[in-house]
């Protein structure tokens, strides 16, 4: 492993403060000296890549990360992917995740049992390229709640794109399983989903079954996450210590009030673009404007850019990702959260790359080592040419991702953007 000197660089170090010229020395997997201004720190025996002006930055983090959705209109098409197709699928995504800049990522549910387990751990093992990865379960849900897909002729749990869970003892069976296959998180599934013709603001799971699963995760040092759209679901999230609730669209006034209690417990990662794109992106895989609102999306829409713009006023930790790897919100398109985030909740450019990144950190568990460009923290590192708090949006251009360093490695080698893979000045 190099050692890298960054210089010429514009330095964003995700703390939130204003981006500054200087230099970034990186000495095996940790950024072990900063500098300000230009030559100020040693080149002896090290590889200097000359930034050109462009900005170094922390690597991002996806805070609702499904690799094993397969860019398909339904979750029937990821469920009836074959197994032996799915794992490749799934690695193929991770290295356009890791090229794309995002350096970390949470999973938020499976496709099938292993499929997250398998790929983190090739991934640490060095087999396949990919980000830092917290592995997930399958969806947990209970008969007639989102994921069960089961038919009264065809009453298969394997055509179920969820793990159909009833009462208690067998929510304590199953969380067990997927523990013994060596996931980090459990996700239970406590609201519904429009698309898949359940309201979103149904909550179908027992307080009984819920903390079954939660108890049964934290004997084991695990987390738990939840699809929870509904008030009741996030209230459920807050009741039994719920760590990461994903969407939280319908969270009224009294949830707030929990939630703002106790934000520094939980992360909230809305997935905010599927609501967006489901609304006024998807038709040409038949859902117009029209039938996304008679649905129920444009209404959770206009609710849910409200409810999360008090989230963010409150101070609660909003992270961007969420349900990319459908055919109308593909992979490696994800840093349109963050243009989403100022646009659609109230942030600026530089909260959004917070979010991204420091409070990346913070939900990888890893806050004092991960998400900023500071001394003596894990070198994963972004080059990118220009702006981003100027121009949110170049993060979303591949070809603006000059390099990408994931453990004090080039996991994208630095390349000028539009010269036809013409190098930067490394020496």
């Amino acid at each position: 492993m190099a050692n890298v000197l960054f210089s010429n660089v514009r330095i964003l170090d995700g703390s939130g403060a204003p981006a500054y010229p200087g230099e970034v020395l990186v000495q095996g997997n940790r950024i072990a000296r900063l500098a300000r201004g230009s030559r100020a720190l040693p080149t002896v025996g090290v590889t200097t890549v000359d930034g050109a002006g462009a900005t170094l930055m922390p690597g991002m983090v996806e805070a609702h990360t499904h690799f094993s959705w397969n860019d398909q209109p339904g979750l029937g098409d990821i469920q009836r992917m074959p197994t032996e197709e799915h794992i490749l699928w799934c690695a193929h995504i991770a290295k356009r995740y890791l090229e794309m800049g995002w350096t970390s990522c949470i999973g938020a549910a499976t496709a099938k049992p292993r499929l997250d387990v398998v790929i983190r751990n090739a991934i640490e093992q060095g087999m396949i390229a990919g980000p830092r990865y917290l592995a997930a379960s399958q969806e947990i849900t209970v008969p007639g709640g989102l994921g069960d897909e089961t038919l009264p002729h065809l009453p298969f749990p394997e055509f179920s794109f969820g793990a159909i869970v009833n009462g208690p003892e067998e929510m304590r069976r199953t969380v067990r399983q997927f523990l013994k296959f060596g996931v980090d998180t459990i996700k239970l599934n406590l609201s519904g989903e429009y698309i898949a013709g359940i309201p979103a603001e149904f909550t179908p799971m027992t307080d009984a079954e819920i903390a079954m699963a939660v108890a049964e995760a934290h004997r084991r040092g695990k987390r738990v996450a939840a699809h929870a759209r509904s008030a009741e679901s996030v209230k459920q999230c807050i009741r039994h210590g719920i760590e990461i609730i994903f969407h939280a669209s319908f969270a009224d006034e009294e949830a707030l009030d929990l939630l703002e209690a106790a934000r520094d417990r939980h992360f909230v990662a809305p997935g905010i673009a599927w609501l967006i794109n489901t609304s006024y992106h998807a038709s040409p895989w038949g859902i117009t404007p029209e039938q996304a609102a008679a649905m129920g999306y444009h209404r959770e829409l206009e609710i849910a850019c409200e409810t999360l713009k008090k989230m963010h006023r409150r101070g609660i930790r909003i992270l961007p990702g969420g349900d990319y790897g459908f055919a109308w919100i593909k992979h490696g398109t994800n840093a349109k959260d963050l243009e989403y985030f100022v646009k659609y909740l109230g942030f600026t450019p530089m909260e959004a790359l917070v979010a991204a990144t420091r409070l990346g950190g913070e939900i990888m568990m890893r806050g004092r080592e991960l998400g900023q460009v500071r001394e003596g923290y894990l070198a994963d590192l972004l080059l990118v040419d220009g702006d981003p708090v100027a121009d949110i949006t170049i993060l979303q251009d591949g070809r603006r991702i000059l390099a990408v360093m994931k453990d004090g490695r080039f996991a994208k080698e630095p390349v000028l953007a539009g010269s036809a893979g013409r190098r930067l000045s490394v020496a």
